[in-house]
């Protein structure tokens, strides 16, 4: 993402280019504040690029422990200087590298794993739940593919239409379709699957609006057994 990405122009053209901003990311936080119950939790950010999703996570946790993982130096110096009275972790890896902590309470990501190949996503599910506790939460924010050509072109249609009433220009339009050549998306069905077959309960969508959706799984609690 960092070779296509201008950081000082990523935060401006979030709100334009996912015409369901608001919902999409008012569900992750509201996942995490009914799951996480913690004090202090420990909370890691995947692909953290700016740290908008941490910003508005934090601000609901602002005692909580942060990390943020991305391979861009040049959108975690923006994210750590957004974030600065949080004192957030920085590491500056891929997330197919191995996650750098564990006893996490929280591992949260939005439009970050969508780069990922479709076994590099499980591999990466599998090291999400056994870095979290037990009783955790992932949430994820994400761009997703359509089950077939007729939603895929749904799905295009209906969120470019969508950012260009939002204020979009067909510069910005031109540049978001040149980036979305590099993504490689899964279906929202196979994603939930996968976690819930590495082992994550509850797995499912949370919020769905064509091609954006926040999907989220809980590692089983110790005593608790939820059902999936």
């Amino acid at each position: 993402m960092s070779k296509i990405w201008n950081a000082s122009e990523y935060d401006e053209s979030r709100r334009r280019l996912i015409p369901c901003y608001d919902l999409f990311y008012a569900t992750a936080v509201e996942l995490a504040v009914r799951t996480v119950k913690t004090a202090s939790p420990s909370i890691l950010d995947l692909g953290a690029g700016t740290g908008l999703l941490s910003e508005f996570i934090m601000q609901k946790f602002p005692t909580a422990s942060l990390a943020l993982l991305d391979e861009s130096t040049e959108m975690l110096s923006k994210a750590q200087l957004r974030l600065e009275q949080y004192k957030p972790k920085i590491f500056i890896q891929p997330m197919t590298a191995p996650l750098p902590i564990g006893g996490v309470h929280a591992v949260i990501s939005s439009l970050a794993i969508h780069h990922l190949t479709d076994e590099e996503k499980r591999n990466l599910f599998c090291r999400i739940f056994q870095a979290l506790v037990h009783g955790g939460i992932f949430i994820n924010g994400e761009q997703i593919l359509g089950e077939n050509e007729w939603q895929q072109k749904l799905f295009e249609d209906t969120h470019l239409d969508g950012a260009r009433a939002l204020g979009s220009n067909e510069e910005e339009i031109r540049a978001a379709e040149e980036r979305m050549t590099y993504d490689k998306c899964s279906t929202l069905r196979d994603q939930i699957s996968w976690l819930r077959e590495i082992g994550f309960q509850n797995a499912n969508s949370f919020f769905h609006s064509f091609r954006f959706a926040v999907y989220a799984g809980w590692k089983p609690d110790q005593i608790t057994h939820h059902t999936q």
